[in-house]
């Protein structure tokens, strides 16, 4: 899928990336400053990093149910994403026990647990993206077209 000869899925992804990698960089200074008050700084990287995944993740549908079937690119395309998949559950589910608990003394907590969980799983499927555009071409112009063959 394109907008203006660019692949949609390629550009929305950045927004989720940088929002939930944020989230954790921002639990990550909370652990080492003690700063309460960045809690919910995370939780806001985290709220709008899930849910400018959601429409991310449809358009990497769409152009994984392009990919001709039966091809090493459809088998690292589905694994790429099934992982972004728990990623995202991950996050929602960090994002969830927050909003449950509210600003809670206990840190780390399950919450921020399973936001490094899902950044650490976000490495391998950012690696198996890479894989599908840079290895095979999904996504990239050859010769004017979409290549979708893998």
């Amino acid at each position: 899928m394109k907008l203006y000869g660019h692949p949609i899925h390629a550009i929305l992804v950045t927004f989720p990336i940088g929002l939930l990698s944020t989230a954790v960089v921002v639990d990550l200074i909370r652990f080492f400053t003690g700063e309460a008050r960045l809690d919910y700084v995370a939780f806001c990287m985290l709220l709008a990093g899930v849910l400018v995944g959601l429409p991310a993740a449809l358009f990497g549908l769409l152009d994984w149910l392009g990919i001709t079937s039966a091809s090493r690119a459809k088998a690292v395309g589905l694994w790429h994403g099934l992982g972004n998949a728990l990623v995202l559950a991950l996050f929602a589910a960090s994002a969830w026990l927050r909003w449950q608990l509210g600003p809670t003394a206990d840190f780390p907590s399950t919450a921020h647990c399973l936001s490094l969980a899902g950044a650490a799983i976000l490495l391998v499927t950012g690696w198996l993206g890479g894989e599908l555009v840079y290895r095979h071409g999904i996504g990239v112009e050859a010769g004017g077209k979409q290549s979708n063959h893998g």
